[in-house]
């Protein structure tokens, strides 16, 4: 499983030119799974996510977690996280978990994000999305359950 974290002031996504889903200050995530993904590395990944202090405190050092800011998510399904370019100049996505099990990874995850406390919009699993974000910082996070 694999998660890239943005910092943002806000974010939406949007399919058909029409907005979907929508959060001010929290994190934007992009998402993606592969076969062997499940209920272990989802659960690691909402708990590192949940807990995890990139917002400001007081004293301007990163030392609050999404909880403490109120802060939301936006989640967006993003199979093009597992790309293989190291052959050629088009990326294979074998690595990418099949759709099916990919979706059924993508609603747990949300679930649980949710189930944390954490307000949680998302976009449409597989749909051709436009994601807009104001990144903040930029603080970008690349998580990897393989490396974990």
């Amino acid at each position: 499983m694999r998660v890239v974290l943005q910092r943002v002031k806000q974010a939406n996504v949007s399919i058909a030119h029409e907005v979907v889903g929508e959060i001010q200050a929290g994190y934007l995530l992009l998402v993606g799974f592969e076969n062997s993904d499940g209920e272990t590395q989802i659960d690691y990944l909402v708990h590192k996510i949940v807990n995890l202090r990139v917002f400001e405190d007081e004293n301007q050092k990163m030392n609050l977690n999404i909880r403490q800011v109120k802060g939301s998510i936006l989640s967006i399904s993003q199979f093009t996280l597992y790309a293989d370019t190291k052959h050629g100049n088009r990326p294979s996505f074998i690595g990418a978990g099949d759709p099916e099990h990919a979706k059924t990874c993508y609603q747990q995850f949300n679930a649980k994000l949710m189930a944390a406390g954490i307000p949680t919009a998302t976009g449409e699993f597989g749909a051709d999305m436009q994601v807009s974000l104001l990144n903040d910082g930029p603080v970008t996070i690349l998580f990897d359950t393989e490396k974990a």
